[in-house]
């Protein structure tokens, strides 16, 4: 049994700096992204590791693109939003006495949560890069379209808290 490939992504998760030109090269570059920003940022579109050194910023990685161009300020203010969204999402859950609704509502404030959470750990070195989209700001067809049915199904359930 082979476990040589394995054993290369554990390692390239823990340490990313003993390799930064193969398996680490691209949490290496997000954590650039995100050190370089500061607490401003360099400005909208002054980014520079999105343009040659962040693969694939546009989708999985747009949290280090914010965080380069908008600062540490920039990356508050989307975490601000998405716990908002969250906590309204379960806000409707409560209130609802449908009890599919209640669960359907439920649902969607988890399915929100947790992968936005996942992506913003994977863009900050805490979880292994896995390719999830950050809900409403990646690019990326199917999960921007499941998660705007998903906040659609959240407003009809809270327009019926009947």
């Amino acid at each position: 049994m082979n476990v040589a490939y394995r054993r290369k992504r554990i390692t390239a998760f823990l340490h990313p700096e003993l390799d930064p030109q193969n398996t680490g090269y691209q949490i290496t570059q997000s954590l650039m992204a995100l050190g370089s920003g500061g607490l401003f940022g360099q400005g909208l579109g002054q980014g520079k590791q999105k343009l040659f050194y962040l693969p694939e910023a546009h989708t999985d990685f747009i949290l280090a693109v914010i965080g380069e161009e908008l600062g540490f300020i920039g990356i508050i203010v989307t975490i601000g939003l998405f716990f908002l969204l969250i906590m309204k999402s379960f806000r409707v859950a409560a209130e609802t006495k449908d009890t599919f609704g209640r669960f359907l509502a439920l649902g969607i404030a988890v399915l929100l949560g947790v992968e936005s959470t996942f992506n913003m750990a994977v863009v900050t070195g805490m979880m292994p890069t896995k390719g999830l989209a950050l809900p409403f700001i990646s690019y990326g067809g199917s999960s921007l379209v499941i998660s705007m049915f998903a906040v659609g199904i959240l407003l009809n359930i809270s327009s019926k808290k009947v």
